[in-house]
């Protein structure tokens, strides 16, 4: 019968998924132990007894299943059930041997116990070839395409519950399957599950796929990839770079030389600098070609990275431009004035002024809607920037605050007071007040309600912001020896650089150490990283130290996967 032949009632959809359900436990153990051939080996005797049972519905008689068929109870049987013929290929040695019916008859007396005891004691004694012939008759009884039988879209739901590594060794056993296990939607859920954007490019028959598994090659090569020298961009002479931007193949550097440099991600030269700022640069954004930069000379400028013109010069604050953060066409800024100021990138007009911290304002967020911003007089606060007003004065902190992190819903805020406290944005309150940490937190990230922490006590900590429970601290043997400087999410991974001269890499799932990827020649005697970038495949570490034992530099590592042969 064709598909079109089935047809699946309200009271029948319960059995076919159970089945699904049941069939996708099997398959996956079965690929997890034996691999794609032992699907076809050890499933179908099963199968062959329920698939007619549940699928066979009678075309004349839709609202009901087709009569009852007994099971087969012999393999005889089993074979016609199969549609084989009652002939097979006789052994033609010569005539049966005399006794072979009262033999037979004797067998089938038996109890199905005592049958199988006979059968152990028979091919014991039985030569080689003998075996062979019994296991011509047999496999072929056994080698049934259960999924082939199967519509195509209970067949894809079936292969739904496998795991990618799974499907990709289903789609070894048959074309059929391979047709199957490349569906596009199929891959499209797992890189969904696993937060996975779609690639450029690839062949248009399953682009997720290519996807997919360009995305596994790239978290292997973070992984376990040799670690390639890196390339080594030397610049800004012996003084400290303090922020850094990456951008498709563009890389920007901020130092307290007054100056930025622009470097080709791809060639690793130095492709300009943007002179113009009278006093160091302390802090940076970036979206695709637009840098802007904010000084102790109280000015925020705005260059074009490819051209190296400075677009707008932006004046209004009275002291030094401490941080910044970017969000479509507008940055906002916060001074040592205590002020904070929403500038438009474009125009380069200040369209509206925070006012209300009492001290230097260390930190800030925005999101588009609302403005965040910590400061050293112990205080977060939330801004309608459109209004000017600020909504919410979060107290609680007892000593400075130097770094934020906000998503719309939370408010994360660290302290030189060892906490990290979590507000919600809404009503202002403390949520969690987040303990462990012995000094200051210096950097964090939020992503999807997990948080990592990077604090002068040399660990790494991931929480849970929605329970305040602290998953992982990353320590132990490989732990960093001093302060960490910077930290980022990386798939599924945390890269953390410390000023021991290292960077690590993390799983942010197990809490495990996985490698160093930097050890600067002076860890420990004082060599620094300072600042990490990390793109898909490359990452950015901006190096140097306090007492000259490490010249100042980027380093930049391609963990770019090598491309394969052959199809996937």
């Amino acid at each position: 019968q064709t598909h079109t032949d089935y047809v699946i009632t309200t009271c029948n959809i319960s059995h076919c998924l159970s089945l699904s359900l049941s069939l996708s436990f099997c398959l996956s153990f079965s690929l997890s132990l034996l691999g794609a051939l032992s699907l076809s080996l050890c499933l179908p005797l099963a199968l062959s007894c329920s698939l007619p049972l549940v699928l066979s519905l009678s075309p004349s008689s839709p609202s009901s299943l087709a009569p009852f068929q007994a099971t087969p109870t012999t393999f005889g049987e089993l074979r016609l059930a199969n549609g084989h013929s009652a002939q097979r290929r006789r052994v033609t040695s010569g005539p049966p041997p005399s006794g072979l019916q009262d033999w037979l008859h004797i067998f089938q007396a038996w109890s199905g116990p005592e049958r199988l005891l006979a059968m152990d004691e028979l091919i014991d004694r039985c030569e080689t070839n003998q075996v062979k012939h019994m296991m011509q008759l047999i496999e072929p009884q056994f080698q049934r395409d259960f999924i082939s039988l199967l519509p195509k879209e209970l067949s894809l739901y079936v292969l739904s519950f496998l795991a990618p590594g799974d499907l990709l060794q289903a789609a070894q056993t048959c074309s059929y399957w391979r047709t199957l296990a490349e569906d596009n939607l199929l891959w499209r859920e797992k890189c969904r599950e696993e937060g996975r954007r779609r690639a450029k490019g690839g062949p248009a028959s399953s682009p997720w796929k290519t996807t997919y598994i360009r995305h596994q090659r790239i978290e292997t090569s973070w992984r376990t990839a040799d670690t390639r020298t890196p390339q080594v961009l030397m610049g800004h002479d012996d003084h400290v770079i303090t922020c850094l931007q990456v951008s498709g193949d563009l890389i920007v550097s901020g130092s307290d030389d007054n100056t930025l440099k622009v470097w080709s991600a791809v060639t690793g030269q130095c492709v300009r600098t943007l002179l113009g700022h009278t006093g160091g640069v302390w802090c940076s954004q970036m979206s695709v070609a637009t840098v802007i930069s904010g000084s102790t000379d109280r000015t925020l400028r705005v260059w074009n990275a490819e051209s190296g013109e400075c677009v707008h010069t932006l004046y209004g604050h009275t002291s030094t431009v401490r941080c910044m953060h970017l969000h479509g066409n507008r940055v906002v800024s916060g001074s040592r004035d205590t002020t904070l100021r929403v500038w438009d990138v474009v125009t380069g007009q200040c369209v509206h002024v925070l006012t209300g911290h009492v001290a230097a304002v260390r930190c800030v967020q925005y999101d588009g809607r609302r403005v965040v911003s910590g400061g050293y007089d112990y205080m977060v606060k939330i801004w309608d920037p459109e209004t000017q007003t600020c909504l919410h004065t979060l107290e609680g902190h007892t000593n400075r605050v130097y770094s934020l992190q906000f998503d719309g819903v939370y408010v994360v805020s660290g302290s030189l007071d060892t906490s990290i406290r979590v507000w919600d944005v809404e009503t202002g309150g403390c949520v969690h007040k987040l303990t462990g940490h012995q000094s200051l937190t210096s950097g964090m990230e939020l992503r999807d309600n997990l948080l990592v922490s990077g604090n002068a006590d040399s660990t790494v900590r991931v929480w849970d912001v929605r329970t305040g429970q602290c998953l992982h601290t990353l320590q132990g043997p490989n732990r960093h020896q001093s302060a960490v400087t910077c930290l980022q999410f990386c798939r599924g991974l945390v890269l953390s650089s410390s000023d021991d001269g290292t960077v690590k890499l993390w799983d942010l799932r197990t809490g495990a150490w996985v490698r160093d990827l930097v050890s600067l020649q002076s860890q420990g005697s004082g060599g620094v990283v300072w600042r990490i970038r990390a793109s898909d495949t490359r990452l950015v570490c901006a190096a140097g130290s306090r007492n000259g034992t490490e010249e100042t530099k980027l380093l930049l590592l391609d963990f770019e996967p090598e491309e394969r042969g052959g199809n996937e």
